[in-house]
């Protein structure tokens, strides 16, 4: 099993990192499943996050702080119906018909949907299938501490500063795992 973790603070480049590597992969030809979070912003300011299926590119609201019900982090309201359909069928998906799964993030929003957690555990801790996780630095999950603790798994944390370099080192790893 081979997994890597990217963690890092917020606005730290972590997705950022994870966008690059997923690029790298693509064009060497392998396919690429799971899901990515992007912001959404109005008017320069952050008022939300999308899931976004990397196989199908098909989106779902995550969070937002326009929608009124769900569970409450800090001044987002979470779309649990998003975790539980978009965000399992594609990591489902990535376990049978991707050469790389990916997970971004791993976090306090995400962890809200059981749906979600079993998801994670049935397609990246019950494959051999080559993973890369984002995961919150600082929370303290069980899913988050089986991750960090699955035998091989490697962990990175992205700062300002190696953000631009990291991504040549994590493909890296990952090509050799990935490779045909």
């Amino acid at each position: 099993m081979s997994i890597w973790l990217i963690t890092g603070d917020p606005a730290s480049g972590k997705t950022t990192v994870l966008s690059k590597i997923i690029l790298k992969a693509k064009t060497e030809g392998y396919t690429v499943g799971g899901v990515l979070t992007r912001e959404v912003r109005s008017h320069g300011e952050r008022i939300g996050f999308r899931l976004v299926d990397c196989s199908s590119e098909e989106s779902g609201e995550l969070a937002s702080s326009e929608i009124r019900t769900g569970p409450r982090m800090g001044r987002y309201r979470i779309n649990l119906k998003t975790l539980s359909s978009l965000a399992v069928k594609a990591l489902h998906h990535a376990k049978e018909n991707s050469d790389l799964i990916v997970c971004d993030e791993v976090g306090p929003m995400e962890l809200f949907s059981p749906e979600f957690r079993k998801a994670v555990e049935e397609s990246i801790l019950s494959t051999k299938k080559p993973s890369i996780c984002v995961v919150h630095k600082r929370l303290e999950d069980p899913l988050i501490e089986k991750l960090r603790k699955t035998p091989g798994a490697k962990e990175y944390e992205i700062t300002f500063e190696n953000r631009d370099e990291i991504v040549d080192e994590i493909w890296g790893d990952v090509s050799k795992a990935v490779g045909r």
